[in-house]
């Protein structure tokens, strides 16, 4: 990796990076071990940075497309930073014939923000879902695990007031 090397400023463009590299090495020779280091990573900067994704490349020796391959298919690894409440609409059948695409549309208005986007803040990201496997108490939002039922448009405003208030 190029720790060594002073002349490179990716060690420095984030943080931790000392950690990252223990990391790499405490398992690279431990075969199938890409997705363990990609979830402690993602644990120690909250996402998964281009800067460390090249490093676990360098550090593993495979290709950057075999991590990204693996960061793109799992919905688990993110490459954009979060929020601190992750607001997930459910967007299964069941909600979104019951209205979830409106409650997308109050949540991107009320938050000034598209799906998938994170807040300037980083207090709100936005999430879709495909399913969350509450079918019978559609539409369903889901902030950090918390399961709201039922929800409908004029609800939006007091949900994100709620996360708010807590900080």
């Amino acid at each position: 990796m190029c720790k060594e090397n002073s002349a490179c400023s990716c060690c420095n463009s984030i943080p931790m990076m000392d950690e990252l590299h223990k990391l790499i090495e405490g398992h690279k020779e431990i075969p199938g071990s890409l997705i363990t280091i990609l979830h402690s990573a993602q644990g120690m900067y909250g996402y998964l940075p281009k800067e460390a994704l090249y490093e676990i490349s360098k550090g593993l020796k495979i290709p950057i497309s075999e991590v990204m391959g693996i960061v793109t298919f799992y919905s688990f690894f993110s490459t954009v930073p979060k929020g601190k409440y992750s607001v997930m609409v459910c967007m299964g059948t069941a909600c979104y014939v019951k209205g979830a695409e409106r409650l997308v549309e109050e949540f991107e208005k009320n938050l000034n923000m598209k799906m998938g986007d994170t807040s300037e803040d980083r207090f709100f990201s936005l999430i879709q879902s495909r399913c969350i496997g509450a079918c019978g108490l559609a539409p369903v939002v889901s902030v950090n695990g918390e399961i709201h039922r039922e929800v409908k448009a004029e609800d939006v405003p007091n949900i994100i007031a709620e996360y708010k208030v807590r900080g």
